[in-house]
């Protein structure tokens, strides 16, 4: 996951409130459940010292949603500054991580987030499409009609003079089409999404296909859940793009596992592992991706700034620098990542590095 989607977090003013839970809404009594979630969430906010105008925004911001759709998490982080990230993630959080603490906690959303921060539904037939942006938790949607009609071959004889009634219907399903196409590739230039997904039935996904622009067709990941005029479910919708989600983001945990273990058996100096060699290639921006697996409750020492990071006081004293704050390792590490553009992937029993902690680097130390 990419450092650029949280730099913002570390540019606001702390302390952070960071708040992860069950946000699933799939049973009858779903709200009812939220706000008891919530009111044990706000509890242990308190009683962590959590001033009250944080936790005011954090309530505003988890009752005044929409509900999710079926089983969901939620994180999100809040400072002096009001709700600084807001997430649905994509699997639901079986025990809640509440924290206030001088940095934000971003690891449950490297585990469970969307990696892919944006990416477009279009839901299409002949008639044209229902395309749907889903942009850094914010969602635009609009349908799409090229004005093509008719889209269904009248049952009645041919009419002499008239043309073709099929070949009309078909070329006004590809207008329809195109037109749906044509939004596609603007989308495409204008945000960049990472993934296009396209939903409908064979024959409209098939007549799609040709008309999408090159850069258009290299992101789309077809889902075949229905169709638009029999109704499509939006629960099987949801499940199957973050089936999608998750098979990429076990994907990239094998990339840089692999990349890791072959840094390592090459001894080319381009990997480093356990809390003080990190700690050192963090300090030196050397760091291309964070390899983060089990860190329990270890902590690092750090100054006034965050990235002078260390296993412990004596390492930082030889850095001429004084111990100016305990933090833990599992928000103090991935915050110097953040800070120095580094990519940070949360790593399964696949990969134990020492003390729970590695890094592929961009160059070896001295």
């Amino acid at each position: 996951m990419q450092a650029e989607r949280f730099r913002s977090l570390f540019e606001a003013k702390g302390p952070y409130a960071s708040v992860y839970f069950d946000d699933s809404h799939d049973t009858e009594d779903a709200d009812a459940q939220q706000h008891l979630k919530w009111r044990a969430v706000r509890t242990e906010l308190e009683q962590l010292g959590a001033p009250a105008d944080v936790v005011d925004a954090l309530e505003g911001a988890v009752l005044g949603a929409p509900p999710a759709v079926g089983s969901s998490g939620r994180g999100l982080v809040a400072g002096q500054d009001g709700i600084l990230h807001d997430e649905r993630l994509i699997r639901a959080i079986e025990n809640p991580v509440i924290r206030y603490a001088d940095l934000p906690y971003v690891l449950p959303i490297v585990e469970h987030g969307a990696w892919h921060t944006t990416y477009v539904v279009a839901t299409v037939d002949h008639a044209g499409g229902d395309v749907v942006l889903h942009r850094r938790g914010r969602v635009v949607a609009e349908e799409v009609d090229g004005g093509g009609y008719p889209v269904h071959k009248a049952d009645s004889a041919e009419t002499p003079g008239y043309g073709d009634p099929q070949r009309r219907t078909m070329e006004a399903g590809r207008k329809n089409l195109r037109a749906v196409a044509a939004r596609l590739a603007h989308l495409v230039d204008a945000v960049a999404p990472d993934i296009v997904f396209v939903v409908g039935e064979v024959k409209s996904r098939a007549d799609l296909r040709p008309t999408l622009e090159e850069r258009v067709a290299a992101l789309v990941v077809e889902l075949d859940v229905g169709a638009r005029d029999s109704g499509i479910d939006d629960a099987e919708v949801s499940h199957a793009i973050e089936q999608e989600l998750l098979k990429r983001r076990l994907a990239a945990m094998d990339a840089a596992a692999r990349q890791f273990s072959q840094a390592v058996g090459q001894r080319s100096g381009l990997a480093v592992e356990g809390i003080g060699p990190v700690c050192e290639a963090l300090r030196a921006g050397a760091v291309e991706t964070l390899l983060v697996g089990d860190v329990g409750d270890a902590v690092v020492v750090a100054d006034d700034d965050p990235l002078t990071v260390a296993p412990d006081a004596d390492v930082l004293s030889d850095l001429g620098a004084a111990p100016t704050h305990t933090l833990r390792a599992d928000e103090a590490l991935p915050g110097a990542a953040i800070i120095t553009g580094a990519a940070l992937v949360r790593v399964d029993e696949r990969l134990a590095p020492q003390d729970g902690i590695a890094a592929v680097l961009r160059f070896a130390l001295p």
